[in-house]
């Protein structure tokens, strides 16, 4: 799609032809892709904003970068936000410290789980293990989910024992995916601390916990 159409159509009050339009930047350099993304980071369609956000993330410059950090702070949508996140993890680990206020400021479970996910992929531990044990502090069940497995990835660090502590605060939790959750990781720990939790494990009132805690005997 040729520039001229490009911006004729982001003037378009038909949204899918706007979102169309964004996707067709990523043919065009940062220098012109860039500050038109930048002027639609707060159009009025939320989907809009997310192609908006995921094409800041392949066009990485300053600008782009200043832009995802606007939309991860500010815009009013989940969907958006977590995006921003995505893309933001593109750049590195120059984007690890702000991913993880993110994630400490905003506790909507789609943008914490995308925060968690890219840190995972990322060599920022420190990062992740503060967003992980703030996630298991918190209230969602994913969420909480997925820090187990993150801090379960500390089992060969000088932070065992600590991401152990964190795993065994939801050994008694009354939800059963996430003891469920612990006994899998437990496993990996050799530790007495995790091989205790998991002899209660293998007594739990849910079968599924029973089962997870069991797994590693059955032949």
């Amino acid at each position: 799609m040729d520039l001229q159409q490009i911006e004729t159509d982001l003037l378009n009050s038909d949204f899918n032809y706007r979102t169309k339009a964004i996707a067709a930047l990523k043919a065009y350099p940062p220098e012109v892709a860039v500050p038109i993304l930048r002027r639609h980071v707060q159009d009025p369609e939320f989907l809009v904003r997310s192609f908006v956000a995921r094409e800041l993330g392949s066009q990485q410059t300053a600008e782009s970068f200043a832009a995802l950090l606007q939309i991860i702070k500010l815009d009013n949508t989940p969907n958006v936000r977590a995006e921003a996140a995505n893309s933001l993890s593109l750049f590195g680990a120059v984007a690890a410290p702000h991913l993880m206020q993110a994630f400490l400021q905003d506790d909507h479970w789609l943008l914490r789980r995308s925060i968690l996910a890219a840190l995972m992929e990322m060599s920022c531990p420190e990062e992740l293990f503060e967003v992980a044990v703030c996630g298991v502090k918190g209230e969602d069940i994913s969420v909480q989910d997925d820090s187990i497995n993150a801090l379960a990835s500390f089992v060969n660090s000088d932070r065992s024992i600590a991401a152990l502590d964190h795993i065994l605060s939801l050994k008694d939790h009354s939800f059963f995916m996430l003891r469920r959750r612990v006994a899998y990781v437990l496993k990996h720990f050799d530790n007495p601390a995790a091989k205790a939790a998991l002899l209660e494990l293998r007594q739990d009132s849910d079968h599924r916990v029973v089962g997870a805690a069991m797994e590693d005997l059955l032949p």
